[in-house]
């Protein structure tokens, strides 16, 4: 009878820790989808915005263009900021929230009221922040998670 209640306890933990793996790796290829998308949407603005900032300049609908992909690119890093991390990316993690919130003050200088200021571009470091995410986004990604 003990050996029953023995196996059966042994039986149960082996499930939980199975099941707790199972979290665990389904968790992680949920933050790999996340870092994935967001290293697609830095990309993609840190492409586009050199031309959008041209046209921007010329044209009161691009300028409004602009101003919308900033306040979706903050909006993105808020919300990126907030997901739930797999414990193996944790620490890296942290360097990329810092790295966002000096992408968000910058985002700041340039955007009042909702409305972008286009000579505080020139004097704001955002591709530079940008390009400094993007690369710690790729090291968290070639973590393989």
């Amino acid at each position: 009878m003990k050996k029953a209640i023995l196996m059966v306890v042994i039986l149960s933990a082996f499930m939980l820790s199975a099941c707790s793996l199972s979290e665990e790796v389904n968790h992680s290829l949920e933050y790999a989808n996340e870092i994935k998308k967001q290293l697609d949407t830095l990309s993609s603005f840190a492409e586009e915005a050199p031309q959008l900032l041209e046209d921007a300049a010329l044209s009161p609908e691009a300028r409004k263009e602009l101003e919308s992909q900033l306040n979706e690119l903050k909006t993105n890093i808020i919300d990126f900021n907030k997901i739930e991390v797999p414990s193996l990316a944790e620490s890296i993690h942290e360097q990329l929230i810092v790295k966002n919130q000096a992408l968000l003050d910058e985002l700041n200088k340039v955007v009042e009221n909702g409305n972008v200021v286009l000579d505080r571009i020139e004097n704001t470091q955002i591709f530079n922040t940008i390009n400094d995410v993007i690369s710690l986004l790729n090291r968290i990604e070639n973590l393989g998670l």
